[in-house]
């Protein structure tokens, strides 16, 4: 009997990221614009968003082992009551307290949870569906992904320019104490391992037989990495600080219809994300893991038209336009090569390392996007009036990285 891709326990997964999700998206866009409206420098904002990436590093190899031997459920449900109890103090203390330091610190925090919960919410999709459904349900999860990360910077855009901070907060909690709520009725099989010793030796086994697999029976995943790195490094590091920095800061659009035009940004990447997700459903089928280098040159290409428009533009909104349109496509294209890369390491790595062997890819792949946000953060400071520049250069180089990508997936 075929069993259908949208189970119980796999319908309560979705909604449960949608309400999450939404809530992350919504915080994640608001604190970053308040300390870049605060300051009002590329620099600290590049800064103080590499930082807050490495807990999300350190993080991700321990989730992972976490999702292997813990209940998934258990785990989802404490992050998201534990991200909600982070909000809540934060809120407490922002009148009190200096503002970058706590939107650093707290921004550390949040993306460390993160990074300890992606590695739960993906290891969960082998248990609760068939081997030739992953496609789909990884299809499934990065399109509402998209859709909560669309709808929050959009609504908190919107209430971020007409009521400030607070009001974002509020409901960010509201929606992670539903999420952690719902999740506890999930129902994930769970067959449980044995502990080896002490944490730290644990930690270190895993660790070593995740990274040995990966490079003896599976090195095509090891290469795949390093190409996710390099792409993390020159370009998504880029969108993350020029997006907000050349809103806000350098189009010369008044500042309350900036933030909102920001928040419409970000909704337009988000979209670009649904899109990519519906796309990799639609066509599961014709999207092998041989195809990537004509996903990321597409990526990489759509990078060129904001440059250039930066270069021999002049009107702010017609930039703008440009930015919120290449986004849109870069996300497109992005998140189908998540949806196809992620699929292939579900497919080729046995139930009992998934967790582990997809937290040690996102934390490898994660060490370059805090050299990257502090990198960019820098170049567009030293590069005022000639932020086209940075723009061009992490075009090329993401087109350089793309090429490389046929030689290494082509054959498969």
């Amino acid at each position: 009997m075929k069993q259908k891709l949208f189970s119980r326990d796999f319908t309560l997964v979705v909604i449960g990221q949608i309400i999450s999700l939404f809530g992350n998206a919504a915080i994640r866009f608001a604190l970053p614009l308040y300390l870049l409206n605060q300051t009002g420098s590329s620099a600290l904002y590049g800064t103080v968003m590499a930082c807050a990436f490495i807990p999300s590093i350190l993080l991700s190899p321990v989730g992972g082992m976490i999702a292997d031997r813990v209940n998934k459920r258990n785990v989802m449900v404490i992050l998201d009551f534990f991200t909600a109890a982070v909000i809540l103090v934060f809120t407490l203390l922002m009148d009190r307290t200096n503002i970058v330091l706590l939107i650093a610190v707290v921004l550390m925090i949040l993306f460390g949870i993160a990074g300890a919960y992606q590695p739960s919410v993906q290891a969960s999709i082998p248990a609760l569906v068939r081997p030739e459904q992953y496609m789909a349900a990884n299809s499934v999860i990065n399109t509402v992904s998209s859709f909560a990360s669309l709808i929050g910077p959009v609504l908190g855009g919107i209430l971020y320019s007409m009521y400030g901070l607070k009001p974002i907060l509020l409901v960010c909690m509201v929606c992670f104490v539903l999420s952690a709520v719902m999740e506890i009725f999930i129902r994930i099989p769970f067959q449980k391992q044995g502990q080896g010793g002490g944490i730290l030796r644990m930690v270190k086994a895993d660790f070593a037989e995740s990274i040995g697999f990966v490079q003896k029976k599976k090195p095509v995943i090891g290469k795949g990495m390093f190409i996710i790195c390099g792409l993390n490094l020159f370009l998504s590091a880029m969108i993350i600080v020029a997006v907000p920095y050349l809103i806000t800061e350098v189009l010369s659009l008044e500042a309350d219809a900036a933030n909102r035009l920001y928040g419409f940004a970000e909704g337009a990447m988000a979209a670009g994300g649904l899109a990519g997700g519906i796309c990799a459903g639609v066509f599961a089928n014709r999207l092998s893991v041989s195809k990537s280098a004509a996903i990321l040159g597409g990526c990489a290409a759509c990078v060129f038209p904001m440059g250039l428009s930066l270069m021999f533009v002049p009107s702010g909104m017609a930039n703008f336009a440009v930015i919120t349109v290449c986004c849109f496509a870069v996300m497109v294209f992005s998140t189908v090569f998540t949806v196809q890369m992620m699929s292939f390491i579900q497919t080729e790595v046995p139930q009992n390392l998934i967790g582990k062997v997809i937290a040690v890819i996102m934390t490898i792949a994660m060490c370059s996007q805090p050299l990257g946000n502090a990198l960019y953060g820098v170049l567009f400071e030293v590069c005022r009036g000639y932020e086209y520049a940075v723009v061009l250069f992490s075009g090329v180089v993401s087109l350089g990285i793309a090429l490389g990508v046929g030689k290494v997936f082509g054959e498969l």
